[in-house]
């Protein structure tokens, strides 16, 4: 998403974090599959380090975006509510919502990559409406 909006011209207007729900990769560099895979379409994976979403991160973020069914409960889990209803799935902007294809079960990076290159591309031009056209 990150790479999406820089090369729309928008990172000043938009903030991409990324954080996760469990902790057991806290610290860590991307999945080496996950590497492999956004460098052979030429995304740069920068020096991203997992660190732990937080309650805070609700109020500084204006949207929470999650993989798939089991992300959002974990995500839900860890905010304890959400009354501003800013957390989505990342592919509920697409033609085709659904749940993204998750890799650490299939092995298969590249629809994942697919599946999440769809889901920022639909989010990215939804964002890039102007503001009085639509409601987080």
């Amino acid at each position: 998403m990150r790479h999406l909006v820089a090369k729309a011209g928008a990172a000043r207007r938009i903030e991409v974090d990324s954080a996760a729900t469990s902790r057991y990769q806290i610290g860590e560099l991307p999945h080496y599959g996950t590497r492999q895979v956004l460098a052979a379409h030429g995304v740069p994976c920068g020096k991203h380090r997992a660190r732990q979403l937080t309650r805070r991160d609700y109020d500084r973020y204006d949207l929470i975006i999650g993989m798939d069914k089991e992300n959002l409960a974990d995500i839900l889990h860890i905010l304890g509510s959400d009354p501003q209803h800013k957390v989505r799935m990342l592919l509920d902007w697409s033609d085709r919502p659904r749940e993204i294809a998750d890799p650490w079960y299939t092995g298969d990076y590249e629809t994942t990559y697919d599946d999440v290159y769809e889901g920022c591309s639909a989010l990215l031009a939804h964002l890039l409406v102007p503001e009085e056209s639509f409601d987080l």
